[in-house]
């Protein structure tokens, strides 16, 4: 099996690839946290300025780890919702949107934790690059490109160094073009394919994001 030594290591392969394709105007968004040191080497690659895309799980109130749906902040927060989850726990949309209120507000929290008092990368009309650390079900994913799809790219690129090929074709619909360069037939978890898959801390993010903003002057 094929595996990366790290996420920095993946990030150099996912780099490699996206470097060759002499993308216009590109900027990076990752999602945090495991997304951000895989995605600081595409934008070093590519020197493109980089931000993030804050998605957050939303869990069943008696059963936090199974997601009813995901939610990614914004000025049009999108809400990318698991319609089996959901009708099997009886849930309604208000129960949802309530729900979601807590997630955006912790989304809200750590934006500025990470990011300070920086503002939002612009990303109409540019080529945008969507990057993670890997994807196995694609739920937060979906969420994010529904999301990024809204602020009206020019281009709107999925990279990440190891998918499942059928999410990775589940999700091709929602975008221009897809990038990964491992896509094992049998993904049983995407950490599997890294030697290193510690995770990645909230400081760490912070020291990455500074890195990226660095990059640019």
């Amino acid at each position: 099996m094929t595996r990366f030594a790290d996420r920095t290591e993946a990030g150099k392969a996912l780099a490699a690839e996206l470097a060759a394709k002499g993308y216009k105007d590109p900027v990076v968004l990752a999602l945090p946290r495991g997304g951000v040191p895989v995605a600081i080497e595409v934008a070093r690659a590519l020197h493109a300025p980089m931000d993030l895309v804050m998605v957050r799980k939303i869990g069943l109130p008696h059963q936090p780890e199974l997601a009813a749906a995901a939610i990614v902040n914004g000025d049009h927060p999108q809400l990318a919702i698991n319609e089996a989850v959901v009708a099997h726990a009886g849930l309604s949309r208000e129960d949802l949107d309530r729900l979601a209120q807590v997630q955006l507000a912790e989304i809200r929290r750590r934006r500025a934790f990470y990011l300070k008092d920086r503002v939002s990368v612009p990303v109409e009309g540019r080529t945008v690059i969507v990057v993670d650390d890997g994807i196995a079900t694609g739920a937060t994913m979906r969420a994010s490109l529904q999301a990024v799809r809204l602020r009206k790219p020019a281009r709107l690129v999925l990279a990440v160094p190891v998918a499942a090929p059928d999410t990775l074709e589940e999700l091709r619909a929602g975008v221009d073009e897809v990038v990964c360069p491992l896509r094992p037939r049998a993904l049983i978890a995407v950490g599997a394919h890294y030697v290193d898959f510690g995770q990645t801390s909230d400081d760490e993010v912070v020291r990455l994001m500074d890195e990226a903003e660095r990059l640019l002057l």
